[in-house]
């Protein structure tokens, strides 16, 4: 599915996150019995560190820090969009005892207004998309914009182990994981990058093979290209791919022979896989005031979606 942003234009910006403050190397891990693979399949593909909630930290306090950050640079949004790779994220514990429909869905979006005494806006919310969320909120809020009113849609990624006695790391995809909060916002303000495009794809498949992925993100790239007629052999450009399978994103850079490329894989061996906020934290920190510059954002989710978006970088941040 390809959408294209150009009329009337889009921006995305207010970039703001917050990882898990508790670190831990692979020996601890190992140590900890919270590892399904071994140290060594591990250190191979480029990982060192996990974060997760420290003692005194919850999934709420670590998203309400974002949030918060991004609604104080850009005003009162429209409507909040959240997202969640985990189902387990999208709710708070139940109260043992509670029979009450009003208390007893302790949705997350919710509370995390509450804390923010943020009441009488539109939230919605979404776990389906897996890691792909980035994406998946661009094309929801893109959504909800009206002619008469040009708020921003503010746009919330949060999740933690479901269950701490879960390991860290999947063992077939050989990910390792942290915990992470965002935000963002999808605007009509000239600010961070203008969104010109995303090209979202799903299957019901539980296994698609990585020569496949290479495949199909070289072709999303360059027919979003020709969509909007750029020229991406001449241009600047950069590409965000997720701390994931670290090969495979090499491969596609590769394929697409640009002269003037830069593959961004963000402090793979700290951070980990910080699910869909790997894409804010790139984006955040490779903004450069390079008016034009070209950016593919790559986000690959279990479900199965694979989605790349194409961005202009704006002056302004």
């Amino acid at each position: 599915m390809v959408l294209l942003y150009q009329n009337p234009p889009v921006s995305v910006y207010g970039f703001n996150y917050r990882i898990g403050s508790l670190r831990r190397d692979l020996t601890q891990l190992r140590s900890e019995n919270v590892l399904v693979n071994t140290e060594e399949t591990l250190r191979a593909l480029g990982y060192r560190y996990s974060w997760s909630l420290g003692k005194d930290e919850t999934l709420l306090s670590l998203t309400t820090a974002p949030v918060a950050a991004t609604l104080a640079q850009t005003g009162e949004p429209r409507a909040l969009v959240f997202q969640h790779c985990h189902a387990e994220s999208a709710v708070l514990p139940l109260e043992p005892g509670d029979t009450v429909g009003a208390s007893r869905d302790h949705y997350f979006a919710a509370r995390v207004m509450q804390e923010l005494n943020l009441d009488h806006v539109a939230y919605f919310c979404s776990f389906a998309s897996g890691c792909a969320g980035f994406l998946s909120l661009q094309i929801t809020a893109g959504g909800l914009f009206s002619s008469s009113d040009e708020r921003p849609i503010l746009c919330a990624m949060a999740d933690c182990r479901p269950d701490s006695s879960l390991p860290f790391d999947l063992l077939r995809e050989r990910i390792l994981g942290s915990d992470h909060s965002s935000a963002f916002v999808v605007g009509h303000g000239k600010r961070g990058y203008q969104l010109l495009g995303v090209d979202y794809y799903s299957t019901t498949r539980t296994l698609v093979p990585l020569v496949e992925i290479v495949k199909l993100t070289v072709k999303m790239m360059q027919g979003l290209a020709t969509e909007l007629d750029l020229d991406l052999v001449g241009a600047d450009v950069a590409i965000h791919y997720p701390k994931i399978f670290p090969e495979t994103w090499k491969m596609v850079t590769r394929y697409l022979r640009l002269p003037r490329v830069e593959h961004i894989t963000d402090e793979f061996a700290e951070r980990a896989h910080c699910g869909a906020t790997d894409s804010v934290i790139s984006l955040a920190k490779w903004h450069r005031g390079q008016a034009g510059r070209l950016h593919f954002v790559v986000n690959y989710g279990v479900g199965l979606h694979l989605g790349v978006c194409l961005l202009r970088e704006h002056g302004n941040n």
